[in-house]
């Protein structure tokens, strides 16, 4: 594993973004597969194939191409391109605070492709992921600092190259993180925007018009940010590749397990917990780093 961590270093930037972008999509659509597998059988169903979201992807693609509004698409594209170079930023090193600040533009175009369309369901949805945008962003950032006040750098390669355990000075900020986790990867409680079946209250939420290529793209484009996210998993434990592989698998089968125990929050219970959530844990371990340095 270091031999391949070794390699993957002496890789050029160049290198790396192409790694991360033919990659990806890949482990993304197996872990999507691995998840509603997982679901089913927790629910006393057989469930689907593992590689169902790609046969799903593919359909998707061969539909005829159906627009409400001649900007939905355009918007949905920049949230694509957007998603794909935020994980291009992180794997090749870059400064970590420059990805999240690219991630959330790529949250604020897939909101504004929810708004461009006239469906009330998907402005409902837009509405709530802004809120959602709200409520999990404050404690993204201060992951970015913890892990700034730990190494002293805010660079992904520094910080992935740290030879002590993260996760001892940074318990609280991880914690936080795995909160707000739920929220960005749209499990329960947190799935306010986007139902999973089209018979809940909004309906599919925010991508209720969207269907064929531009429905293909946006599930691709989770494919990418949960691969980035359980990225930002993996450095807390990057002093062991190992280990931090194996705690990283078993966050996103909690975060499965979660989703399977929990019905939907109200919007005002997720934005009050989260940001209550962020205070307990991440502020207050930002605040002993502080005062122990």
């Amino acid at each position: 594993m270091k031999t391949l961590f070794e390699f993957f270093q002496s890789l050029s930037l160049a290198e790396r973004m192409l790694a991360y972008v033919l990659i990806a999509p890949f482990i993304g659509g197996v872990l999507a597969g691995i998840d509603r597998k997982l679901t089913a059988r927790l629910q006393g169903r057989f469930g689907p194939p593992i590689l169902q979201p790609f046969y799903d992807v593919l359909k998707l693609f061969q539909k005829e191409r159906i627009v409400v509004n001649k900007f939905q698409n355009f918007n949905i594209i920049l949230f694509f391109v957007f998603t794909v170079f935020s994980g291009a930023l992180f794997f090749c090193g870059a400064d970590i605070l420059l990805m999240i600040f690219c991630l959330a533009t790529a949250g604020t175009f897939f909101v504004l492709a929810g708004y461009s369309v006239s469906s009330p369901y998907s402005h409902l949805g837009a509405e709530r992921e802004i809120i959602q945008m709200v409520s999990y962003e404050p404690m993204v950032i201060l992951t970015a600092v913890g892990m700034y006040m730990v190494t002293g750098s805010f660079n992904v390669s520094d910080i992935a190259m740290y030879q002590k355990p993260l996760i001892l000075a940074l318990p609280g900020v991880f914690a936080g993180f795995l909160y707000i986790l739920t929220i960005k990867f749209r499990k329960s409680p947190f799935d306010l925007s986007i139902s999973h079946h089209a018979h809940q209250e909004i309906v599919r939420g925010l991508t209720t018009e969207f269907s064929g290529p531009a429905l293909a793209l946006i599930e691709i484009s989770h494919w990418y940010e949960n691969v980035l996210l359980l990225g930002i998993v993996y450095l807390f434990f990057a002093f062991n590749p190992w280990l931090g592989i194996v705690l990283t698998i078993a966050a996103y089968l909690f975060e499965i397990f979660i989703d399977n125990n929990y019905s939907r929050f109200k919007w005002q219970l997720t934005f009050l917990s989260s940001w209550l959530f962020t205070a307990v844990a991440g502020v207050s371990n930002i605040i002993v780093l502080h005062l122990i340095k």
